[in-house]
């Protein structure tokens, strides 16, 4: 099928899917990838230009003069000019939209729907397959990804989906042990990136939309979390030693940092748009979705356990200060999000929407007033009626009091099921 406009199911379906407000991009001219990219793959167009001589036309003046007689003749010819276009064509099929990026859209958590700490864990328990992304449904593709069911690509109907992102992914690939594909152009034993990973899916399958969610991690999102959680527990509520004041975490957050921050979050982005161009698509071919975070925490007044004693760890599992949560919410959310829609609007890609995710959870955020735990609600089962009304949005932290039984570290502070 030749692609000839912008194609706008992908990005519709998306947003009908979500029910938040998009922003259309700058209508300026589209850019490609940065360092050490492939070699484009292009849309050429030849114009051949041919000269035909029309039979000559000759036109004869004759003048009289004593002794003399003047002839003059004149030919004329025509030149026409025919232009022949090579275009490129897209896969036919269903449309599909791809997500890229890190846990926050790869569906990390979304094994559980809803907290608790009192109830048996099977409460809120949607399965032990929840995180299974293989085509068999036994087994992760990549190991720690946490590609979930309940992963955002997955909701709705009308655009089949694939989500390609992992938990804990960068902008670049991290190899060794723990193999995380970033958005770069890694290919190795361990496995390729995510968007070398793209660009072979999309060269042989309809992709209307691809939505990028990256730049967390590369701030440092869980050394952050363990930061202040830490710091919470090992100070009194009458001398608190805050988090967001360390230099450790502090100096991320500066103009410098983010800024380095913001530059690798574009060639991240430039790399997608690259890899879709290599594919065979233009960039009216496909809309490009930046997602931005959310908060998973609330103001520091929002929090509904105290800050004196332990309960706001042990049984809500938010063990931040109040400053530092008004903190998270006014710098560290803030800032990360500014990577990314500065990213975008760096690339110069002209068909791209912004997602707007950072107010999606409010309300049902981790520790927030006017929700609870299954078992503060009334509620012995995340399938009763009232559920995802009535709880929390948002995993617990999980320290050594509350990690037990099935229940993994890298889930804290994620959305969950719901």
């Amino acid at each position: 099928m030749t692609r000839t406009r912008a194609r706008t199911t992908g990005a519709v379906a998306m947003a009908v899917l979500l029910a938040v407000s998009l922003f259309a991009g700058p209508a300026t001219a589209a850019k490609g990838g940065g360092k050490g990219k492939p070699p484009k793959k292009t849309t050429t167009t030849v114009a051949a230009t041919t000269t035909t001589s029309a039979p000559s036309t000759t036109t004869t003046t004759t003048t009289t003069i004593p002794s003399t007689t003047t002839t003059t003749t004149t030919t004329t010819s025509t030149t026409t000019t025919t232009t022949s276009t090579t275009t490129t064509t897209v896969p036919t099929g269903p449309s599909w939209i791809v997500t890229l990026g890190d846990s926050a859209i790869s569906g990390e958590s979304g094994r559980w729907a809803g907290n608790t700490t009192s109830l048996s864990p099977a409460a809120h328990d949607t399965g032990a397959d929840a995180y299974f992304d293989n085509a068999s449904n036994t087994a992760e593709t990549i190991q720690g990804c946490h590609r979930s069911k309940a992963a955002e690509a997955h909701i709705g109907g009308g655009v089949s989906s694939l989500n390609l992102a992992c938990s804990g992914a960068r902008t670049y690939t991290q190899t060794g042990g723990d193999f995380k594909p970033g958005l770069d152009w890694y290919v190795g034993p361990e496995g390729t990136s995510q968007v070398v990973a793209l660009e072979a899916f999309a060269a042989s399958n309809d992709v209307d939309a691809v939505t990028v969610l990256i730049g967390a991690n590369n701030f440092g999102f869980a050394d952050i979390v363990q930061t202040c959680v830490s710091n919470w527990l090992l100070s009194p509520w009458w001398w608190k030693n805050y988090c967001h004041d360390d230099s450790s975490i502090s100096s991320r957050f500066t103009a410098s940092a983010v800024e380095a921050r913001t530059v690798e979050v574009q060639g991240a982005i430039e790399n997608v748009a690259q890899a879709m161009e290599n594919a065979g698509y233009t960039s009216g071919d496909y809309t490009l979705i930046i997602q931005t975070y959310w908060s998973p925490i609330p103001r520091g007044a929002d929090i509904r356990y105290p800050e004196s004693g332990y309960t706001r760890q042990s049984t809500g599992g938010c063990g931040f200060w109040n400053r530092d949560a008004d903190w998270a919410n006014d710098t560290a959310v803030v800032k990360m999000n500014q990577a990314l829609t500065d990213g975008i609007a760096r690339t110069g890609f002209e068909n791209y929407v912004i997602l707007d995710m950072s107010e999606s959870m409010n309300g049902h955020r981790l520790c927030e007033t006017g929700v609870g735990l299954l078992e503060e609600v009334g509620l012995t089962s995340w399938t009763q009626p009232g559920a995802a009304d009535d709880t929390e949005w948002v995993n617990h932290i999980r320290t050594l009091s509350t990690l037990f039984g099935p229940y993994q570290v890298q889930e804290s502070i994620h959305s969950s099921y719901w």
